[in-house]
C-alpha cells in the first residue's frame, strides 16, 4: 500500500492544556481558571482561523492567545506582556500537550500496520523536541514544523515537502487536522484527501466540500478510524 497519513499536532493529537496555562499565568500574578479558559477556546480558534483565511502569515499564535485570555477574563491591559512572555516560554514549556483521546493510539496503530505517519504543523520550531518529551517521536517518520522549515499551511509547499520525505505522492495521503483553512482546505488544495477533525465550528454555512468524496468530517478518534478504513487503510473500525 502506497498510502500515508499526516496529522496536525495542536488540537488534533494534543490540545491546549488549560490547566497548565492557568498555572503559568498564576506565576505572573494573573488569574484565569481552566474552566474559563476552556469556555473561551472556541472564540479564540475562530479568530485564529479567520486570520488564516484572511491570508495573515506567521502562524498567528499571539492573536489566538490574546483572544483566549481576554475571553477568559484576563484584564486586557495585562494581555500583551503575558502573551509575549508565554510565546517566549513556549519552546521550553509548550502548552499543547494534553493528549486528545484515541488520536495518538490511532497514529501508533497506523504505523504498526505499515502506513507511513507524519506530523504537519504550523508551530514554533520545537515540535520534534515536544514529541520527544511526550514520548511520541518514534511514532512519526517525519515532523514538518513550519517554524523550522520556513513555510506553513495552508501553502502547498509544506505538504509537498512532507510527501517527498515520506516517499508517497500527495494524492495518496490523508491529512487530519482541525483548522478549516490551514489543514482542511490546505490539504485538499494540495491534492490530498482531508479529514476535518473537531473543526465543525469553522465550517462555512455553504460548505463547498459537503459532497466531496476526498473529504470527511469527524469529531472523535473512532470516526477518523472509520473514515480511513473506508478509504482502504488497514484498520478495524471501532465505536
Amino acid at each position: 500500500m502506497n498510502h500515508a497519513v499526516t496529522f496536525d499536532f495542536g488540537q488534533t493529537l494534543a490540545e491546549l492544556d488549560t490547566g497548565m496555562l492557568a498555572r503559568r499565568l498564576a506565576e505572573r500574578g494573573a488569574k484565569a481558571d481552566a474552566g474559563a479558559l476552556d469556555g473561551a477556546l472556541t472564540g479564540a480558534w475562530t479568530a485564529y482561523n479567520r486570520a488564516i483565511l484572511e491570508g495573515r502569515g506567521g502562524h498567528p499564535w499571539k492573536l489566538l492567545m490574546t483572544t483566549l485570555l481576554t475571553g477568559a477574563g484576563v484584564a486586557e491591559p495585562a494581555c500583551p506582556s503575558l502573551v509575549d512572555w508565554l510565546w517566549d516560554e513556549q519552546p521550553r514549556a509548550n502548552l499543547w500537550r494534553r493528549p486528545i483521546p484515541g488520536m495518538i493510539d490511532l497514529a501508533i496503530e497506523l504505523g504498526r500496520a505499515g502506513v507511513p505517519v507524519a506530523v504537519v504543523s504550523n508551530s514554533e520550531g520545537k515540535l520534534a523536541e515536544l514529541a520527544d518529551e511526550l514520548g511520541w517521536r518514534a511514532h512519526f517518520e517525519v515532523i514538518a514544523d513550519s517554524g523550522r522549515l520556513g513555510f506553513e499551511k495552508p501553502g502547498r509547499e509544506i505538504f509537498a515537502w512532507t510527501a517527498e520525505k515520506l516517499g508517497v505522492p500527495l494524492g495518496a495521503i490523508v491529512h487530519v487536522g482541525d483548522a478549516w483553512a490551514a489543514d482542511f482546505e490546505g490539504a485538499l488544495g494540495a491534492g490530498m484527501r482531508a479529514i476535518l477533525f473537531r473543526g465543525q465550528a469553522f465550517i462555512p454555512p455553504e460548505n463547498p466540500h459537503r459532497d466531496n468524496s476526498r473529504a470527511a468530517f469527524c469529531t472523535e478518534a473512532h470516526e477518523v478510524r472509520q473514515a480511513l478504513s473506508r478509504w482502504g487503510f488497514p484498520l478495524t473500525p471501532r465505536t
